[in-house]
């Protein structure tokens, strides 16, 4: 796209001096005409047509002077008050196309403190503040998916090349199978969380409210794990409200209990503890999914639900980081509240709160 040169607004104007002259001819010479009937009925004097003449040339002479002083001053504030501050804003505005978004345009304050430029310069501001932001989400969002997909996929190719060896030992065959076939459900787990949460986020998902149980599809989301903290050991501990009614999405809420629980007997040693409770709290319906893993600390907390972040590197090869992710953003569809608190070596409560369905409702 070419650059559209900018117009330079001279001080003199043809068009605003040709505006200031016929304004300034209509009112002298009313006032002028009216004068002179004043003066000769007031004297008792007729004019003749010299005098006429020479009074309508001087007046003549008057309105040019008048008005060329007039664009010239007109000019003068233009060039201080209208057109510096727009080259300003055009020249941030052409930046910002050139995708530097840290430009910023100074205040433009001219002899009101707070006039429409300097409105103008605000909103842009705080716009080219957004897209800086989105910009380095994009970024990141690029940069940590181009991560996540490199490794499975460097599983799949190095394990699937060994795999063609053909004095390789059946039971390294099928170590190496299972490694490629893990891996490959890790890569479609990663595509289908950044589907969903692209969904959320882009409110391409409508919620479908209805009354249920909610105590009843916890039992069900936990028991989908079972296999899992079996073969783990890990002690199972359970203390949920009958009859605890709420209005929500059902299979939006499912995606929620399915990350938590994932994590909390993922992330718990064997032997280990994993509590589920269920209690009503005034008008909420109050879940807390506790486990005695390895914690995380308060730094770690504050952006625990950020796409993509994994503060335990330990841990990274077991998730993806979009798991919580997108447990926050059904958290705030369904209008909500989710929390953490958690110690390194002893273990995390994640507590949710949601709108219960009371006998008055």
């Amino acid at each position: 796209m070419k650059k559209k040169n900018l117009k330079i607004n001279w001080l003199f104007s043809l068009k605003r001096y040709v505006i200031f002259f016929l304004m300034m001819d209509f009112v002298i010479t009313c006032c002028i005409l009216l004068f002179l009937k004043l003066m000769s009925q007031t004297a008792g004097i007729v004019l003749d047509r010299v005098h006429v003449e020479l009074a309508a040339k001087l007046t003549f002479v008057n309105i040019v002077l008048l008005s060329l002083i007039c664009t010239v001053i007109d000019g003068i504030r233009r060039r201080f008050l209208v057109d510096r501050p727009v080259r300003q804003i055009i020249e941030a505005a052409d930046q910002i196309m050139k995708g530097n978004f840290s430009v910023r345009i100074p205040p433009l304050h001219s002899a009101d403190s707070m006039d429409g430029f300097d409105v103008i310069a605000d909103y842009f501001n705080r716009m080219a503040e957004e897209l800086s932001g989105i910009e380095s989400l994009r970024t990141d969002f690029i940069s940590n998916v181009s991560h996540e997909l490199k490794t499975p996929l460097s599983v799949i190719q190095n394990y699937g090349t060994m795999l063609q060896q053909p004095e390789l030992p059946e039971g390294k065959r099928m170590e190496y199978a299972k490694t490629v076939t893990d891996a490959s459900l890790r890569l479609a787990d990663l595509i289908t969380n950044i589907l969903k949460l692209n969904k959320l986020e882009n409110q391409q998902i409508y919620p479908s409210v209805k009354e249920y149980d909610l105590g009843e599809q916890l039992c069900g989301c936990m028991l989908s794990f079972e296999h899992v903290w079996e073969k783990k050991e890990l002690e199972i501990d359970t203390d949920l409200e009958e009859n605890l009614m709420i209005d929500a999405d059902e299979e939006l809420l499912s995606l929620v209990w399915n990350n938590l629980f994932s994590n909390a007997v993922k992330f718990t040693e064997p032997h280990g503890k994993v509590t589920l409770s269920l209690k009503p709290e005034g008008p909420y319906a109050v879940v807390s999914i506790a486990d005695t893993g390895c914690g995380i600390s308060p730094e770690v907390g504050k952006h625990i639900f950020e796409k993509f972040y994994q503060g335990d590197t330990s841990h990274a090869v077991q998730g993806n980081g979009l798991g919580l992710a997108l447990v926050k953003r059904v958290i705030d569809i369904v209008g909500g509240e989710i929390s953490v608190s958690s110690e390194v070596g002893k273990g995390s409560v994640f507590t949710v709160k949601l709108r219960r369905k009371c006998e008055t409702d």
